[in-house]
């Protein structure tokens, strides 16, 4: 008996597994075929359509040809990954304004030289002047990481993370990892998984990147400083420089779940810790990404963390002029 119920159950899960990953892989389908670039994007409701009709109707009405069904729909699903496989990114196509230059870094022992170092003025978030400039780093002078989050959503939940590093000159400047816009585009999460934006490393001016968001979006900002001796923090930088003459070689589609600006970060910031920390839900969460760092023993503070992120949350205090550099107000 004890038998019995064990293959019951045995089969009734797999049943659930089945039936899960056809429901995956048909969703998945369905956003491919909509976000391809195969005709009209008005037309494609129909294949879409036919799909999404089709094969559910063959599983749940055809039951005794479900085999014959589960192997038509393998065979789709294929053809439609290897379509897939077939899209490549490009960094040669009509961008935003804002991301029409790559940055570029070139090594020279412990110095590096930055090209397209983006400084833009904005009006608002739509309204802005494009400037970028060049210059160069010691990296022995390298004093502080300071870790961004930027939750932009009633939701907690959605969030942009990025990294500032600060030099004992006084200079900062941050690197944020996004998705490379083309003129007339917008972010959405769901076309974010499907091939529709490149990823691009900005390394940016905090009078842009961070007061962009402070003082023109009025998100909530937090800025925390990380905890690690100068080898670690130099590695770090070292890794993230390397990665965006990368991109700017073999450029790579952004993914919102697999190659964002949360998931790279993590993947760099690696580089602080003993190695690769096992995967958390937090990281798809990128709001509380602050709280994973702190979990970790990454943020430098001795706050509980609810006192930690009142305290090193910067847009009220970015937002009030006192004379003082900006990278200098955000960090009194």
């Amino acid at each position: 008996m004890r038998k019995r119920a064990a293959v019951r159950v045995a089969r009734t899960i797999g049943r659930m597994l089945r039936r899960c990953a056809f429901v995956i892989a048909l969703l998945w389908c369905l956003g491919a075929i909509w976000y391809s670039s195969i005709g009209p994007a008005g037309l494609r409701i129909v294949p879409v359509a036919a799909f999404a009709a089709v094969f559910p109707w063959l599983w749940y009405r055809q039951r005794d040809r479900r085999h014959r069904t589960a192997a038509v729909f393998v065979c789709a699903v294929l053809l439609i990954v290897i379509a897939w496989q077939f899209k490549r990114p490009s960094n040669d196509r009509d961008w935003s304004p804002d991301m029409t230059l790559l940055p570029a870094v070139r090594f020279d022992g412990d110095v590096v030289h930055i090209s397209n170092i983006r400084n833009c003025t904005y009006r608002a978030v739509d309204d802005f002047d494009v400037a970028h400039y060049d210059a160069t780093y010691d990296l022995r002078r390298l004093t502080t990481v300071h870790f961004l989050v930027e939750p932009f959503s009633a939701f907690r939940g959605p969030a942009h993370t990025m990294l500032a590093f600060g030099f004992d000159d006084g200079r900062h400047f941050a690197i944020s990892v996004e998705l490379r816009r083309e003129k007339g585009a917008a972010f959405h999460p769901l076309p974010g998984m499907y091939k529709q934006f490149e990823l691009m490393y900005v390394i940016g001016d905090e009078e842009d990147l961070i007061k962009l968001r402070t003082h023109h979006r009025k998100h909530e900002v937090y800025l925390y400083p990380i905890r690690a001796d100068h080898g670690a923090k130099r590695e770090l930088l070292v890794d993230m420089l390397e990665r965006v003459n990368k991109l700017g070689e073999s450029p790579e589609f952004y993914n919102t779940l697999t190659n964002s600006c949360t998931t790279n970060i993590v993947h760099h910031v690696n580089k602080l810790t003993d190695g690769p920390r096992p995967i958390n839900p937090k990281i798809l969460m990128p709001a509380y990404a602050d709280e994973l760092a702190y979990e970790i023993g990454l943020i430098e503070t001795d706050l509980p963390f609810d006192a930690a992120r009142k305290h090193f949350r910067i847009d009220q205090v970015a937002q009030r002029e006192d004379g003082s550099p900006f990278s200098r107000r955000i960090r009194k």
